[in-house]
Order: C-alpha cells, then sequence, then structure tokens
C-alpha cells in the first residue's frame, strides 16, 4: 500500500518531503508549501486574469467613460467591477445618510425619501442590461476597431435592485395635467432628462444594488434611476430629484446632445429605445484563431423592445446565415447568450451575427441603416458587425 502511495505521489510530482513540509507550521529548507493564502474581508480575482475596462487615450471630466471587455466576458451578466462608466462631471463621493431623493411637482403631496426609507420600500431584483446611445457610433463612418471592446465595449448587462419608481409615485400622487418627469442627478452638472410619465408606470426602477451588494460609485451611488431598453443617459446616476411636469423640460442634456440629425437637416428627438443588436465577441477583433478545427462561435444580442426571438450567424460574408443556440435565461431587456459550433477550414472567412427581437425587428446592414438615417448621428448605431478571419488566423474588423 505505501508502495502504491509513493509511485501514486510521484506521478503527481510531488513527493513525501514536499507533502511532509506543506503540513508542517514551517516549510522543511526551501521545500515549497502546498498551503494557499488565508482569507480576505472582500475577495478579489485570480491574478492570472487581467480583463479591464478600456479607457480612452485622452478624456476630459465631461465626456469620460470605460468600456466593457465584452470579448473576456462569458455568459449574460458583467461584473459590477467591469460594467462601462459614462459621466459628465466626474464621480461624486456621497454620504447615503446625507443624501435624499425629492419628488415633486404636478403632485398632491411632495416627499423627501431617504436611503434608508427607500430600503425600506417593497423592492423587486431584475436583470437588465444598459447601453450608452454612443455605442457602436464608429460604424457611422466607419472606422476599423481594434476590439470589440473599443467598439462596442458600452453595453453591459447586471442585476438590478431597488424600488419601482410606481410605488414612490402612488405615494405622492400624480396629477392628471403630470405627463412626463424630470429626473436630477447630484453630480456636479446636474445631469438631466424629461421622461414620458408612462415609463414611470411601466418598468422604471430606483436602483440602489448592483449584481447582490450597493451599486458602486460610478455607477451612481446611494440610488440611480434605471429605464430598462432605454438609451444610458435617461438613466440618471446619483438621483436626487424627480419632478413631474405637464412636457418636456428641454433641459440642456437633451438639446445640446442625444438627439439625431436626419439627412435633410432636422433631428430626431428622444429617441430613448435602443433597438435589438447582437455582437460576436468570441472570435472578434485583436483575437486569434491558433488552427484549423472545432471553435464556439460566441456572443451577445439584447433589445430593448423585449426579448430576443433569433439570432443568426453567418460565416461567409452574409451570403447564407444559420440559427444559434440562445442560451437560458432568455429575459426580456437583457443581454442573451448565443452560441454557434463551427469547424474553420483555415481559409479567410468573415463572419457576423445578427438579431430578431419579439416585435419581429430585424437587426439591419450598416448600408440599410445609413439609407434610412443617413451619416450626420452619433447615436443609435445597431448596425451587423462583421469580422474578418484571415487565413492565418488573426482576426481584424471586416472594414479594415
Amino acid at each position: 500500500m505505501e508502495h502504491d502511495r509513493r509511485r501514486f505521489l510521484q506521478a503527481l510530482g510531488v513527493t513525501g518531503a514536499t507533502v511532509m513540509a506543506g503540513c508542517a507550521d514551517e516549510p522543511a529548507g526551501d521545500a515549497p508549501s502546498l498551503l494557499g493564502r488565508g482569507i480576505s474581508p472582500y475577495g478579489e480575482r485570480s491574478p492570472f486574469e487581467q480583463a479591464a475596462r478600456r479607457l480612452p487615450d485622452t478624456t476630459t471630466l465631461e465626456e469620460a467613460s470605460s468600456r466593457t471587455p465584452l470579448q473576456d466576458l462569458d455568459g449574460m451578466i458583467t461584473p459590477s467591477s467591469l460594467h462601462f462608466e459614462r459621466h459628465h462631471a466626474g464621480v461624486p463621493r456621497i454620504d447615503p445618510a446625507q443624501h435624499e431623493l425629492l419628488i415633486h411637482g404636478l403632485v398632491e403631496r411632495p416627499l423627501v425619501f431617504t436611503v434608508t426609507e427607500l430600503r425600506r420600500l417593497p423592492s423587486i431584483s431584475r436583470i437588465y442590461f444598459l447601453e450608452c446611445s454612443g455605442n457602436s457610433s464608429s460604424m457611422w463612418r466607419p472606422a476599423p476597431q481594434p476590439s470589440v471592446q473599443a467598439g462596442h465595449g458600452l453595453t453591459s448587462c447586471s442585476n438590478w435592485i431597488g424600488v419601482p419608481l410606481s410605488v414612490l409615485l402612488g405615494e405622492v400622487g400624480v396629477r392628471p395635467e403630470g405627463r412626463w418627469f424630470i429626473a436630477e442627478g447630484a453630480d456636479a452638472c446636474r445631469m438631466s432628462r424629461s421622461i414620458p410619465i408612462e415609463k414611470a408606470w411601466d418598468d422604471a426602477l430606483v436602483a440602489y444594488g448592483q449584481n447582490g451588494e450597493a451599486l458602486r460609485p460610478e455607477q451612481g451611488y446611494p440610488i440611480r434611476l434605471l429605464l430598462p431598453g432605454w438609451e444610458g443617459n435617461t438613466s440618471v446616476k446619483w438621483l436626487r430629484r424627480i419632478k413631474v411636469v405637464d412636457q418636456p423640460v428641454m433641459a440642456r442634456d437633451e438639446t445640446s446632445k442625444y438627439t439625431d440629425l436626419m439627412p435633410d437637416g432636422r433631428a430626431r428627438q428622444f429617441t430613448f429605445l435602443m433597438e435589438p443588436k447582437s455582437l460576436i465577441t468570441r472570435p472578434s477583433a485583436g483575437r486569434m484563431l491558433t488552427a484549423p478545427g472545432f471553435h464556439e462561435i460566441s456572443g451577445i444580442a439584447w433589445s430593448g423592445s423585449g426579448i430576443i426571438a433569433r439570432v443568426e450567424v453567418s460565416v461567409d460574408g452574409g451570403a447564407t446565415w444559420t440559427d444559434a443556440t440562445l442560451q437560458e435565461p432568455v429575459l426580456p431587456k437583457a443581454h442573451t447568450r448565443f452560441t454557434l459550433p463551427w469547424r474553420w477550414d483555415g481559409s479567410e472567412r468573415v463572419i457576423a451575427s445578427r438579431c430578431t427581437d419579439g416585435t419581429g425587428h430585424v437587426q439591419p446592414t450598416r448600408e440599410a441603416l445609413v439609407a434610412a438615417r443617413g451619416l450626420n448621428s452619433n447615436y443609435h448605431c445597431h448596425a451587423i458587425q462583421a469580422w474578418r478571419i484571415t487565413a492565418d488566423g488573426r482576426v481584424v474588423d471586416a472594414v479594415a
């Protein structure tokens, strides 16, 4: 029996002396210890994992943003630490014990809620994506991107926890003439957006939690507005005030930006909805296929209109399309992971995905989108993204 044990340990490359050293209070001589590190008060990832948000080469507080490493993620949930950022005046430091939410305007009973009081109210937990309206804007030009993160990383998906805004509006009593509300943040620029009141009664959330813990400061700590399926700037962070009004306020942030200039010179305003979109994240630009053979094509799809009904993948530049598998859970207004088994023959290929949502809306080609909206906008690009795989296995943006 002891002989068999020695043979087993030798096959593992472990000597008896090493095992004994690892079990002792102090390692004997220079023998390595098998004991790991101890517990810690807050978890950290392995040093072998290097996924990080992409920061811009140059930035200002007004234009600050970071991008989620979509190519490194699995499943549908984005870790809070990798959720993209976008803010207009830096991240404020807010003491939740001092923070309050005022709801007033065309209401019967104006009220002020502390964070503690909000946490006492009935809560819900929902998984929703959040996407900046400027995500994928490089495709309008078009400009080749070095990675899916660089071109499309202004989208993330989290489990959000908070109080339905409808509960709070029920407490204050909205008057019949109250058809809109304006949400205002506590950041230095007082970020503000006018929102139709119907969204409040539908699925708007005053969130204080993300992925099981408190919001991160860059995500609006201690509370933020969350408008599922709508452009990210409407989900006002560091929420401090909601005023019920009878019409849009035409605030700075909804007139100086976040409008879509059309070919005839007119601008579309209040284009809240984020349309159906999909991306192949593996393989994608910046990656390498080391050899021909089996590879799994994987990506994400989402739509502000609700559920993703179908994702198709092409490996021949759009000549033919094959249905991908949608991984469960498939939830409305959330990232949906799709996969397709594929055997690469080593030849140059162009791969792409397109999705269809529950309303029947199909993700368009860039050419179709430009034909409808022109090239003057910087927002709401949901065109099909294609990646080129060269014969030596390099993956690049297909427009390169």
